[in-house]
Formats: C-alpha cells, sequence, structure tokens
C-alpha cells in the first residue's frame, strides 16, 4: 500500500456497507426485542426501526443478507489480500497489554492504516462476534430446522439471551470506536477517502 494511503476502496467500502448494516440490525433487533422482553426494560421507539414487529423483522432479514453478501467479500478479500495476516495478525497478550496501558495514560500514538494491538484485538473479537450472532440469528429464525443448531445453544431461550448479549457487546464496540474516532477524528478521512 502506498504511504498517502491508508485503507484500501475494498476495505473502506465494506466498513460503510457493513456499518449500515449492523445499525439497521441493531435497532430493528431493539423493536423485535420489545416484542417480547428478555429484562425489565424496553428500547424508546425513537431508538428502533421498523415501527412494529412484522415491520422490525423485514428491516432485520433485510439488513442480514446485505451483512452477509458485505461480510462474504470483506472475508474474501481479507483471505485473499492478506489484510487479515497482514494488519491483523499477531496479536500477543504482552502487546495488548502494552497498547492498553499507552491508551489509558493517552500516549498511545496512532498512524494512519495501521492497527495497534488492541485495535487488532477488537476487530478480531468483533468479527467473531459477528459470526456468533449469525449463528444464534439462525437458531432463532428457524428454530425447527436448524433444532441441532438451537439445543447446541441451549435452547431457544438460551439462543435468545446469547443473541442479546452479543448484540450489546457490539454496541459496546461501537460506543468505543466512536468514542475513540471523535478524539482522533483524522482517522475518519482515512476511512472516508483513504488517504492518510
Amino acid at each position: 500500500m502506498p504511504p498517502s494511503r491508508a485503507h484500501p476502496l475494498v476495505i473502506r467500502l465494506t466498513h460503510w456497507v457493513g456499518a449500515y448494516a449492523m445499525i439497521c440490525m441493531i435497532l430493528s433487533g431493539w423493536q423485535i426485542y420489545n416484542a417480547s422482553p428478555l429484562l425489565p426494560f424496553r428500547f424508546p421507539a425513537a431508538l428502533t426501526l421498523g415501527g412494529w414487529l412484522g415491520g422490525a423483522l423485514a428491516w432485520h432479514f433485510g439488513a442480514m443478507w446485505l451483512l452477509i453478501v458485505d461480510g462474504g467479500v470483506y472475508l474474501l478479500y481479507g483471505l485473499l489480500s492478506g489484510h487479515f495476516h497482514r494488519d491483523l495478525w499477531p496479536v500477543t497478550a504482552r502487546a495488548v497489554a502494552t497498547d492498553l496501558w499507552a491508551a489509558l495514560t493517552l500516549r498511545l500514538r496512532h498512524q494512519a492504516g495501521a492497527y495497534n494491538a488492541v485495535q487488532k484485538l477488537m476487530y478480531l473479537l468483533v468479527l467473531v462476534g459477528v459470526v456468533l450472532m449469525a449463528i444464534s440469528g439462525l437458531a432463532l429464525w428457524k428454530p425447527v430446522q436448524f433444532v441441532g443448531l438451537t439445543d447446541v445453544l441451549g435452547g431457544y431461550e438460551v439462543a435468545r439471551r446469547i443473541h442479546f448479549a452479543l448484540m450489546s457487546c457490539i454496541v459496546a464496540f461501537l460506543a468505543v470506536h466512536l468514542a475513540l474516532v471523535a478524539l482522533v477524528p483524522s482517522t475518519l478521512w482515512g476511512m472516508i477517502a483513504g488517504r492518510k
């Protein structure tokens, strides 16, 4: 990658399409949750998508297919281009601890287009989380057709809790991600235009 480039076009496109799909899935998922809450609270209607259960399900499944196609493109590109091996690996506990301490003490340097150990770990965990969300989502969507999967997850109700917990982790990641972009706004330009 030339020194003036921060992120290749495929990474930028899949990032923004994935972000759109994930936000649609989260907001429609909150509307679905409101139809049968797991916990003693509901999400405010202003933060949901779909207007009612049927509309939320339509948004959720539409965004799901968009996320699957987008994720497939990203995974294929990441494997074939060497992006995963070059940019997200290796991740060691020592490097994560060092970079986390530097971040907490506001001494972590940022180089456009390069990931520190904490970023590598978080991006890898989000990728795993999205895959696990898809698996638990399949168990919720088609519990009869995927009865073996539903059983492995502990049954329908346990799969719901797993899906909700994973969504909560992804929302927490997004909150931290956006806060870091606010702290280092120059990173946003690299993800929009691809330039440092």
